[in-house]
């Protein structure tokens, strides 16, 4: 099985309720056919450089999964097909960029605490 990072931009039209449940649904794609899920971000609303849809904000998810390369193909056709998806990108993950997005987590990880006890 092989690692793969999806960043997808869902419709502002949304509440952010709705956005987190369409999200829910892809990540329940791809589990019932065989994948599974490493990391989920969601990123919330957020301004877009330039405009998608006569719309200039979108709300930002990302989502690392394991699964074989021929899911890939289905999950792309179900974002196609979901008119609640502007765009999205599906990238192949290799070992570097594995260590790479963990490393940035564990760093984040150990800055936040450290932040709201400055904040405090």
């Amino acid at each position: 099985m092989n690692r793969y990072e999806t960043v997808f931009i869902l419709t502002p039209v949304l509440s952010e309720e709705q956005a987190k449940e369409a999200v829910k649904v892809y990540e329940d794609f791809i589990t019932k056919n065989g994948g599974a899920i490493k990391h989920n971000e969601f990123w919330g609303l957020r301004k877009m450089a330039y405009q998608i849809q006569k719309k200039s904000t979108g709300f930002y998810n990302l989502v690392e999964f394991e699964c074989d390369g021929s899911l890939i193909q289905k999950l792309e056709v179900e974002f196609k097909r979901d008119e609640r998806i502007m765009r999205f990108l599906t990238v192949k993950m290799d070992k570097d960029h594995i260590a790479f997005a963990e490393k940035t987590r564990k760093a984040a990880k150990n800055a936040k605490p450290s932040d709201e006890k400055a904040e405090a």
